[in-house]
């Protein structure tokens, strides 16, 4: 007996120090493996908010599985190859690097090694129909001198309104940016800081109030569209991000947005993660007010300590808790909400090289609020348009075959709930004239040069993204829809079932849905070491 005992005591000494060298080789805290040692967590989609929350989780020690429908990974960070050319799917703004850094700071680790971030000067080039440029940077004295071009009275204005939007960023970013609303409660208690910043008034409003140039109003306040806001709506709280390229510059990942999110898989496979590519979730099965069980198209069913849902929000409730009562309430309740604008983007390869066009360039149209009326409320397809021209090889000559380029113009357009038209019909036609503008103000030949071209319409997003409706954003940043009015990074119901990217607090963009991986993080966390504890 004593040498049974010897040796069982023995073997479950090794063990537990490999338990401990393990976690230490691959940099997970020894201390945090052992709190969590056992737990499981699935992250349902690949996209920027759902790896940053696995990266969180497997560097706790968590052992997470990431499941991916598509056949890459990356969500809308999706990439196609053709005839050499590299063309991202976006989104093409990476800001905030330092939200990205923290991954992989967590274990002691260096993104640089995974990822190289390559800077963008100026961060757009804007252009109006009468020929007149604007270039927008965080370079002060430039950007005071463009300013003065148009308006030399508004560069004090300006300077004030970049005082507005520090204070901003910091209530609304710093403070808030990660922190979970999950009662009306903490909504309160942030409401005198958020009312103090005058939350209620839309980004062009404040803006207005500083600037008075029309042309200068629309540098500043076309941001929001960024993340699928109509500058007209969406809360002043989202002029942070002037603050945020301010101090953290505007950036390109070397080989397309597609090689961060390959930097983020590679550093979670590091630390142990799983990753299942190519097999979409169809149903998140669960017992009482509990998530139990991932299954898969594929047949492929396993357990889980936790589930958190990186997918477009409404199908997150509508479709993975199909089997729940909680499930169909809460789709119900989602489909009241606004969504924010689908975007048509037409993807093409030059022969040629053109040094001279920025690599983000806003083309904008003759009408202004006018066509963001059109597009937000009315939901028709105007004649006019706005233009977001992406030209990567300027910046990194890899994304296409030597002395070619890529593009990709991309217009902003009404989700399917409110334009119902035939997309297969619309695409060549709305393609031919999106391409004709650019030829008109920037390319000539354009159309002789094309070596290969596709599009994306609104129908595109809602079969490969099981995005609701088309949108691009999932649900429009206003106020009413913001924090704890957005969808909660914790199901209220189901106690271990989570959310995380645009559709949850704090919204879209790169800094928003990492942000959301950092609060929910902090929540499955917390409620893991409960539930193994209780």
């Amino acid at each position: 007996m004593n040498a049974d005992t010897t040796t069982n005591d023995t073997a479950s000494q090794v063990d537990l120090e490999s338990l401990i060298r393990e976690p230490i080789a691959k940099g997970v805290d020894p201390i945090l493996a052992a709190r969590y040692a056992g737990r499981t967590a699935c992250v349902v989609g690949s996209g920027f908010g759902g790896m940053a929350l696995a990266m969180r989780l497997q560097s706790a020690g968590i052992q997470t599985t990431v499941i991916e429908g598509r056949d890459k990974p990356g969500g809308r960070a999706y990439f196609w190859e053709k005839e050499g050319f590299t063309f991202d799917g976006g989104p093409t703004v990476v800001t905030d690097p330092d939200c990205l850094r923290e991954l992989w700071n967590l274990t002691g680790h260096d993104m640089e090694k995974d990822v190289e971030l390559m800077p963008v000067m100026p961060f757009y080039r804007l252009n109006w129909p009468d020929g007149t440029n604007f270039n927008y940077s965080n370079d002060q004295a430039d950007l005071d001198d463009e300013i003065a071009k148009l308006e030399p009275g508004d560069v004090a204005g300006y300077h004030d309104f970049l005082d507005y939007s520090a204070g901003v960023y910091e209530e609304g970013y710093v403070k808030l940016g990660h922190k979970p609303f999950l009662d009306f409660k903490s909504m309160l208690k942030a409401a005198p800081a958020l009312a103090k910043k005058q939350a209620w008034r839309s980004v062009y409003s404040i803006i207005s109030s500083y600037i008075k140039n029309p042309k200068l109003r629309e540098a500043f306040s076309f941001h929001t569209l960024l993340v699928g806001g109509n500058p007209f709506k969406t809360s002043s709280i989202y002029t942070l991000i002037h603050k945020l390229e301010k101090d953290g510059g505007v950036w390109w990942t070397r080989g397309g947005t597609n090689r961060l999110i390959a930097g983020m898989i590679r550093h979670f496979e590091r630390l142990g993660g799983t990753m299942r590519v190519g097999d979409p979730v169809v149903q998140v099965h669960t017992v009482g007010t509990r998530a139990t069980e991932v299954e898969t198209k594929s047949g492929f069913k396993q357990r889980f300590d936790a589930v958190a849902s990186n997918a477009d929000i409404m199908h997150s409730y509508r479709d993975l808790l199909s089997e729940t009562k909680r499930g169909k309430d809460q789709a119900k309740a989602i489909k009241k909400k606004k969504f924010s604008p689908s975007l048509f983007v037409v993807h093409f390869g030059l022969d040629g090289t053109w040094p001279g066009i920025a690599h983000h360039m806003i083309l904008f149209g003759p009408r202004y609020k006018g066509l963001l009326d059109d597009i937000y409320d009315h939901g028709v397809l105007p004649q006019d348009f706005s233009i977001y021209l992406h030209h990567p090889t300027v910046t990194d000559p890899s994304m296409a075959p030597k002395g070619q380029s890529t593009f990709y113009a991309l217009v902003p357009v009404a989700h399917m709930g409110k334009l119902a038209v035939d997309w297969d019909e619309v695409k060549p036609i709305l393609e031919k004239r999106i391409l004709d503008e650019i030829g008109r103000r920037l390319i000539p030949d354009i159309h002789d040069r094309i070596v290969t071209k596709f599009s994306y319409a609104p129908k595109d997003f809602g079969t490969d993204l099981n995005a609701h409706l088309g949108s691009a954003f999932s649900l429009e940043p206003l106020l009413t829809q913001s924090a704890y009015f957005r969808a909660h990074n914790r199901d209220d119901v189901i106690s271990n079932y989570y959310l995380v990217g645009a559709g949850t607090h704090p919204g879209a963009g790169i800094p928003g849905v990492v942000g959301s991986a950092k609060a929910t993080a902090g929540l499955m966390l917390e409620d893991l070491v409960v539930s193994k504890e209780g």
